[in-house]
């Protein structure tokens, strides 16, 4: 049973830093693409970035360039996001995703929620 499993999330104050993870399961996931996307109050769901099957390759969106950092631990199956400097605009539920290949389908967790306000 494939399951992506997001924690961490939680409320911070502006400018503050929260790493949030994702746990992999069911899935080879040292060979997969793994993306983070976000969903705003009464926003469409958005891309974060992406990273690499091996890390090396990562990409972000603008709006969060040079304040996110996505890494992963394919002994532990686990991605990670990096939050600095956070802005009220953060303020959202973040969720983890891989892209579907020639053999699995696209699969998605179930978000947890990041908060920043004051």
């Amino acid at each position: 049973q494939v399951q992506l499993v997001e924690s961490g999330g939680g409320l911070v104050q502006p400018g503050e830093s929260l790493r949030i993870s994702c746990e992999a399961s069911g899935f080879e996931f040292s060979i997969s693409t793994m993306r983070w996307y976000r969903q705003r109050p009464g926003k469409e769901r958005e891309w974060v970035g992406s990273i690499s099957d091996s890390g090396v390759a990562t990409n972000y969106a603008d709006s969060v360039k040079d304040r996110f950092t996505i890494s992963r631990d394919n002994a532990k199956n686990t991605m990670y996001l990096q939050m600095n400097s956070l802005k009220p605009k953060d303020t959202a539920v973040y969720y983890c995703n891989t892209p579907r290949t020639w053999s699995r389908p696209e699969y998605w967790g179930q978000g947890t929620q990041v908060t920043v306000s004051s």
